[in-house]
């Protein structure tokens, strides 16, 4: 028998990130945060496949889950319940003050990354203070003045990017104009669709063949075949 990831927890800490998407299986962490136990079941080799089951596993822990905004009403009522009644929410901050120590977390995160990935050089002083100020326009893009913005998962795509253009350029360090030319690289294709063609729209527009032009059936921008019915 294997254990799953809440008896694997038990007096300890059980993170379930996108907890939303989990659907009806929040029941199960319910079930267990309120028993403190929960069955094991699976299916024994040794027995033709017969199912086997043991009750009462111990699974005492403490949840912490996160959830995009969006998501919160896909998260079970009653769950929701017993977090607040035992616990709490918290709202993650987007962003942090633009203060010195900060800064100083920002080129330790810019290390990390760079450590991470294993494969791009160091960053230079103009490399690292490019991404700080960088994380200060995302920060301000977000109605936040004189702040630096903790959205750090694009930011770790943006220093990959510069690292990218160092490794093809053999340059010893990122320097901060790979920094700057790795942003309009490392854009989101929405913003890139709207440079090039000015609206999103007009991209989708433009980005189809002519024997889909002609259609007005839905089949046509789907670029997949569902039956033959059309040639009937």
């Amino acid at each position: 028998m294997i254990p799953g990831a809440i008896h694997e927890a038990h007096e300890g800490v059980l993170f379930v990130d996108e907890i939303s998407h989990l659907g009806p299986l929040q029941h199960f962490i319910l079930t267990a945060m309120q028993d403190k136990k929960f069955p094991i079941t699976g299916r024994n080799p040794q027995s033709s496949g017969a199912s086997v089951k043991v009750d009462a596993v111990p699974c005492d822990f403490i949840l912490v889950a996160a959830c995009n905004m969006q998501d919160l009403q896909n998260i079970l009522s009653p769950l929701r319940s017993r977090i607040i009644g035992n616990g709490y929410e918290v709202l993650v901050d987007t962003t942090m003050p633009y203060t010195s120590h900060n800064r100083a977390k920002y080129a330790q995160f810019v290390a990390q990354e760079i450590a991470m990935d294993g494969h791009i050089p160091d960053a230079s002083i103009g490399a690292v203070e490019e991404i700080i100020a960088e994380g200060k326009r995302r920060a301000a893009k977000d109605g936040k003045q004189n702040a630096l913005t903790l959205r750090l998962r694009e930011l770790g795509g943006l220093i990959r990017a510069a690292g990218d253009i160092a490794v093809m350029e053999k340059t010893d360090l990122i320097t901060a104009d790979q920094v700057k030319r790795a942003l309009a690289r490392s854009k989101p294709i929405e913003d890139q669709i709207k440079e090039r063609y000015g609206s999103f729209q007009q991209g989708i527009k433009s980005d189809i063949s002519e024997a889909q032009k002609q259609q007005s059936s839905d089949y046509y921008f789907q670029n997949e075949s569902v039956d033959d019915s059309m040639f009937q």
